[in-house]
C-alpha cells in the first residue's frame, strides 16, 4: 500500500535527519580525534555508519511502498566541543532529537491508520531507547572520570574495541 503524501514527506524528513545524525557523529569523531582519543573517535565513526544504516532502512521502506525516497537539504553540524563530556552530551542531545522525530512519525502513521509502517517504526522506537541509554551511560562514566587521564584512556580503549559494521540496511 502506497504511503500518503504526508507520510511520504515525514519519512523523507526522517531520512534526512538520519543522514544529519551521521554528520553529527562524524564531526564528533573529528573533535575527539583531535583530543588524541582514537578509540572514542572510532566509536563515533561507527555511530555515524549506523545512522546511514538507519537512513537506508527508511529509504527501503519508502521505496518498497511505491513512493519516492528523497534526501533533503542538510548542513554540516558544528557542535561546540570543549571536552569529551561535551562531545557525548552533544551526541545524546542529537539522539533525543531523533527519538522525538521517530515518535512523531509513529503518531502520524497511527493517525492515518498506516499499519504497514508499524514494524519498522516499532524497531526504531526500541532502537532509540537503546541508543539513548548507551550514550547516557557513557556520559555518566565520563562524569565519574572527571578528566582523569588514565580513566579517559581506559574508556577510550574500551570504546575503540567496538566492532564495526556495514552501512547497508540489515
Amino acid at each position: 500500500m502506497k504511503l500518503s503524501e504526508s507520510l511520504e514527506n515525514a519519512f523523507n524528513a526522517q531520512i534526512t535527519l538520519e543522514f544529519q545524525a551521521s554528520l553529527v557523529y562524524r564531526q564528533l569523531a573529528i573533535e575527539v580525534d583531535l583530543m588524541d582519543l582514537p578509540g572514542m573517535a572510532l566509536w563515533f565513526r561507527h555511530q555515524a555508519d549506523e545512522e546511514i544504516v538507519h537512513a537506508n532502512k527508511f529509504i527501503d521502506h519508502v521505496a518498497d511502498r511505491d513512493n519516492h525516497p528523497r534526501i533533503g537539504a542538510t548542513s554540516a553540524p558544528t557542535p561546540v566541543v570543549g571536552s569529551v563530556l561535551h562531545a557525548f552530551e552533544a551526541a545524546l542531545a542529537h539522539e533525543e532529537k531523533v527519538s522525538a522525530s521517530i515518535r512523531d512519525l509513529f503518531r502520524l502513521a497511527e493517525s492515518e491508520g498506516d499499519l504497514d509502517s508499524r514494524p519498522l517504526l516499532n524497531f526504531f522506537l526500541e532502537e532509540q531507547i537503546e541508543e539513548e541509554a548507551t550514550v547516557r551511560e557513557i556520559v555518566g562514566r565520563v562524569k565519574l572520570i572527571n578528566d582523569d587521564g588514565p580513566g579517559l584512556l581506559r574508556l577510550d580503549e574500551e570504546l575503540g574495541a567496538r566492532p564495526g559494521g556495514t552501512t547497508e540496511a540489515r
